[in-house]
């Protein structure tokens, strides 16, 4: 999915919201689209790497490290504006858990 795409189904989303919210939030619905954006080509990395001759050492590897920190960040934006979309109408935030269900990280 490219960016350009997941961005206006977030938008869609909170489209109901007061202007002034939209405002505080469209940094982060972008901040969230690049960190969808970047978990899913850190899937296609290792996130273990074993020593060749002794294969019960094992390491995680930058890419696992960066991916733990990049979906923590994310699962906050995501409790975040669930949050503002709860508090707005229950059945966008309906919509919004949704539409993150159909995101595909490549698995």
């Amino acid at each position: 999915m490219d960016a350009e795409k997941r961005r206006s189904e977030l938008d869609e989303i909170f489209a109901d919201i007061d202007e002034g919210t939209r405002t505080i939030i469209a940094p982060m619905i972008d901040e969230v689209v690049a960190m969808e954006l970047r978990m899913k080509q850190l899937r296609g990395l290792p996130f273990i790497r074993v020593h060749p001759h002794r294969p019960e050492l094992q390491k995680y590897t930058p890419a696992a490290k960066l991916y733990k920190e990049t979906a923590s960040s994310y699962m906050n934006a995501i409790r975040i504006l669930c949050g503002i979309v709860a508090k707005q109408e229950p059945s966008a935030q309906d919509e919004l858990l949704k539409r993150l269900e159909e995101f595909d990280l490549g698995r």
